[in-house]
């Protein structure tokens, strides 16, 4: 999910209804892009976390049978973006580097991806994930840098 021009841009201080609308107007504008085509659905937004969900189909895995490597580092950088994203609203951020750690190959089913903020400075934002499988054994773990204009 890119950082988009919603008609809805988050404030500080705004309410927990305001928030929602904000990150519904997101999840409604990357629909047609990048994330709508890989599948990923927005499950929450909270203040410490972010959650988003995959449903890995057969065009998601390789030729091995597993889900491809580019699609587990995609669904941890849109999560992580999303976290950047909330935190900071009407900025434009970009992912600037991404770490990822492959753990356990993950097959078809459902996969979950954790996100939170670990450290900001006026022009950059650190992130971290976890993606887990519908038994909740660990499949990737990445750190992510974000630039802030």
């Amino acid at each position: 999910m890119q950082n988009t021009n919603t008609e809805s841009n988050l404030k500080a201080g705004q309410s927990e209804e305001e928030r929602e609308a904000y990150i519904q107007a997101m999840t409604k504008a990357a629909e047609p892009t990048f994330w709508g085509y890989l599948g990923c659905q927005m499950e929450s937004a909270g203040e410490e976390e972010i959650v988003v969900t995959l449903d890995a189909q057969p065009h998601h895995l390789n030729m091995m049978g597993i889900v491809h490597g580019g699609v587990l580092s995609s669904l941890m950088d849109n999560a992580m973006g999303i976290a950047v994203m909330l935190k900071r609203p009407g900025e434009s951020t970009v992912t600037s580097n991404l770490n990822v750690h492959f753990v356990m190959p993950a097959k078809e089913g459902k996969l979950t991806v954790r996100a939170h903020i670990v450290h900001e400075t006026r022009r950059s934002v650190t992130t971290e994930s976890r993606i887990t499988d519908g038994n909740g054994e660990l499949v990737a773990i990445s750190t992510g840098s974000f630039r802030v204009k």
